[in-house]
């Protein structure tokens, strides 16, 4: 999945907040996914499919019991797709600093 699907599923509060969840938790069931919030079942349903179809969360199947989980992939593009623009803005914030440095050495000069 292309991390813009990703950063559109994880835009939603509520579905962020079932990340950040499995994210500190581990694998958990859709029931103890919906504790924390104060809305119906169905519309758990509805965001865990979303994050699903965004491909961040994966469902696995053990006889009865369907569990929900972090798919490590998405979370490896999110980290790619930041590391890029770290690079830019340490490389953008490096050339500054010596701008800036070429600026107050020639400050000094002029006093």
């Amino acid at each position: 999945m292309s991390v813009q699907t990703i950063f559109s599923a994880l835009s939603d509060p509520t579905r962020f907040a079932i990340v950040e969840q499995l994210l500190e938790q581990g694998d958990q069931t859709a029931g103890a996914l919906a504790e924390p919030f104060d809305i119906s079942k169905p519309a758990i349903s509805r965001h865990l499919k979303v994050l699903e179809q965004a491909g961040v969360i994966e469902r696995r199947i053990d006889r009865q019991y369907r569990s929900f989980r972090i798919r490590p992939q998405s979370m490896r593009s999110l980290d790619e797709w930041i590391d890029r623009y770290r690079k830019f803005w340490n490389t953008s914030f490096d050339r500054l600093e010596k701008v800036l440095k070429k600026e107050e050495k020639k400050d000094d000069n002029d006093d």
